[in-house]
């Protein structure tokens, strides 16, 4: 039976007898402890993160909807492949 990213229960005891090891049993729970507080952290930032960009999204749409006249303007995206009209001038390698 696989457990934790396909952990068997002989991995886990390896593994907890190897942070025992590591770490002692006192320091196990601080780490342990530690551990739990950046994962806490790090998802209420990345969640953080991911509420800005759908604020942003909405803040794009709603820009672009203003009514005429409000002083705000939106500009046209630049071309990709601008045609020009007259060939660049030769480059000259002779100084």
């Amino acid at each position: 039976m696989a457990g934790f990213a396909g952990l068997g229960p002989t991995e886990a005891i390896i593994i907890v007898l190897v942070l025992l090891l590591l770490f002692g049993g006192r320091k196990l729970p601080e780490v342990a402890r530690g551990t739990g507080r950046a994962l806490r952290i790090f998802k209420a930032e990345t969640k953080g993160l991911m509420d800005d960009d759908d604020d942003s999204d909405t803040t794009v749409t709603t820009r672009t909807n203003l009514p005429p006249g409000t002083g705000a303007t939106v500009a046209p995206p630049p071309e990709r492949n601008p045609a020009t009209t007259e060939p660049l001038p030769p480059t000259s390698t002779e100084t």
